[in-house]
């Protein structure tokens, strides 16, 4: 005789937002909790230098609101999923400097960054971008720095990768903002 394993609880996007002032860290994939795990001093020094330069960019033009890791992007109700991108940059069009937010974001961000960790499969990182992507994100860019390069996704376009004498360039989803991929490296 088999035994069927007992259904998983399924948990909601205030579940775990409450969950996480007791240490609980993942993200909610349709009401299933999916634990991350820290990345290592490489990926946050890249996640760094790159808050640094597009925040210093969006903040300055008012452009938009940048949010890094922990913030947390509501995508689904019911079964709910809440996604981390390692930044996010939503423009002050999808979602006015004057709204406060204090839960999930519920606006898919603009642009939507994810550096590569050590574990990650080249596969995982490209279904993570289009899974951006088919929920509305206008642009994702995915950062190796083991390779030192970045592939650029946008929807209905082939997917560019751009090695370190290339520019990043955030062409109209992030206006006026260009820098050369090379620093995205140099600590």
């Amino acid at each position: 005789m088999t035994t069927t394993p007992a259904p998983t609880k399924l948990i909601t996007a205030d579940e775990l937002l409450s969950l996480y002032s007791e240490g609980v860290r993942g993200e909610l994939i349709r009401g299933e909790l999916c634990d991350t795990m820290p990345t290592g001093g490489k990926h946050g020094e890249v996640v760094a230098n790159m808050v640094i330069s597009i925040g210093s960019h969006v903040k300055s033009l008012r452009l938009g609101r940048l949010a890094a890791s922990d913030s947390g992007v509501l995508l689904e109700r019911d079964p709910d999923t809440v996604r981390e991108p390692d930044i996010a940059y939503i423009s002050a069009a999808r979602l006015p400097l004057d709204v406060e937010v204090t839960g999930y974001y519920e606006v898919v961000p603009d642009l939507v960054v994810e550096i590569t960790s050590p574990s990650d499969t080249r596969s995982a990182v490209t279904d993570k971008a289009l899974m951006w992507l088919s929920y509305g994100a206008r642009m994702v860019w995915t950062v190796n720095p083991g390779s030192r390069s970045v592939d650029v996704y946008r929807p209905g376009e082939r997917t560019t990768t751009l090695q370190e004498s290339d520019t990043l360039d955030g062409m109209s989803i992030l206006p006026g903002f260009q820098r050369p991929v090379r620093e995205i490296f140099d600590f």
